[in-house]
């Protein structure tokens, strides 16, 4: 049985009897005396705070799972923010008793995390590309300049990444090669195809994937700003004048 389980017992015992003796809680539990000695005294070493209780239950240490996956993989993995930062966010909620909150603790429970995803994302295209059905995608394109140039191919229907490949450049021949190359291995065509105006994006849509070259609408939308942004300018300072 696992730590977190014997404690959850003894919790339970503590909830159901109240305070008792070691003896007695042995008994209950079916623990070794020096088992719930030492269960009881991590117990009182975790309970510093008003909350603490709640971190206990089976509830909590569910809740508690969700928060550190949800937290480490939507800001560690998705939007790059540092583990010393995230260290300090988990200990500002007081859970520093309750999980390993130092950045190395973080790290490799990030790395479990990452490895799990890649593990499902496999499992999921087996099953996928298992089916006779060819499946169509609505196909985006991007380059993202991180620490290195990295190609970017997302299924705008699901949001699934079907690619994302570290590259030198980003010309015609390289965007071709690396997409054909994943659309083949899942089996799936493109629909139509959004990304800006760049010649090699449109090239791989028109010529290599023969399909649709959508734009996507961030460029146009930059532009309807700058050319409404002086006369929005105008009348908000006109505005905060008169609220003078």
């Amino acid at each position: 049985m696992r730590f977190w389980d014997k404690s959850l017992r003894i919790f339970k015992c503590l909830c159901e009897h109240g305070s008792q003796s070691v003896r007695r809680l042995a008994h209950q539990t079916g623990f070794s005396k020096s088992s719930v000695h030492r269960l009881t005294q991590a117990m009182e070493r975790r309970t510093r705070y008003p909350e603490s209780w709640f971190w206990e239950t089976e509830e909590g240490r569910q809740w508690l799972r969700r928060l550190v996956v949800a937290t480490l993989s939507i800001f560690g993995l998705k939007r790059g923010v540092g583990l010393d930062t995230m260290s300090e966010f988990f200990a500002r909620l007081h859970l520093e008793t309750q999980v390993g909150c130092s950045p190395s603790a973080l790290r490799g429970v990030m790395h479990a995390v990452e490895t799990a995803l890649l593990e499902t994302a496999q499992a999921w295209e087996q099953d996928a590309c298992a089916g006779t059905e060819v499946r169509e995608i609505i196909g985006a394109v991007d380059e993202t300049f991180l620490e290195q140039m990295m190609l970017v191919l997302m299924d705008l229907r699901t949001g699934y990444v079907l690619l994302e490949d570290v590259a030198e450049d980003r010309t015609y021949t390289t965007w071709k090669a690396r997409v054909e190359a994943r659309l083949t291995a899942l089996g799936t065509t493109v629909r139509y195809l959004v990304s800006d105006r760049a010649k090699a994006l449109l090239q791989l849509a028109e010529h290599g994937l023969e399909c649709l070259s959508m734009p996507d609408f961030f460029h146009c939308m930059h532009d309807l700003v700058k050319g409404s942004a002086l006369s929005l300018a105008r009348h908000v300072r006109h505005a905060r004048q008169e609220l003078t």
